[in-house]
């Protein structure tokens, strides 16, 4: 485990409805779900007190590029939640690639048996769980913290 940096992390998929909020324990071991955020005026203030109440070190906002890397409508929607995050928060932001974890954490659900209906409430959830959990591999593999930091400068 050489090169990571100990610290609880919060990972966010960042929904036009809704937002995914999830943890990891302090070891980055087990990435978990928190809660989903109804999208509104308050939807950032809520994610920087969950950052606050579970002593994040790091927010990894999801960035949802398309196949080929590029942005899409749901790209910039993202970097700019990052950016209002990392404008109104001391917590480091960081935008992960995110291409495949909704359509994971819908596999998964259904997997486990829950119909699309009963799953949109939790799917924001587990989207994030699987970004986080990721990112933890990504940088427990390499070493370097994953994804690009985001200023913390208003823009």
């Amino acid at each position: 485990m050489s090169g990571f940096r100990r610290g609880t992390r919060l990972g966010i998929d960042v929904g036009r409805a809704r937002v995914g909020v999830a943890r990891c324990d302090p070891d980055g071991l087990l990435a978990t779900p928190v809660e989903t955020v109804p999208r509104d005026k308050k939807s950032v203030e809520r994610v920087i007190a969950l950052a606050e109440e579970h002593s994040a070190v790091e927010i990894l906002v999801g960035l949802p590029l398309n196949m080929r890397g590029e942005d899409t409508a749901s790209t910039v929607d993202a970097r700019e939640f990052a950016e209002a995050i990392a404008a109104a928060s001391a917590v480091p932001v960081r935008l992960v690639d995110e291409r495949l974890s909704t359509v994971s954490a819908h596999a998964a659900l259904r997997d486990s048996g829950r119909s699309q209906r009963s799953s949109r409430s939790i799917v924001d959830q587990v989207a994030a769980v699987v970004l986080l959990q990721q990112a933890l591999d990504v940088e427990k593999s390499t070493g370097r913290p994953p994804g690009t930091p985001v200023s913390q400068e208003p823009a």
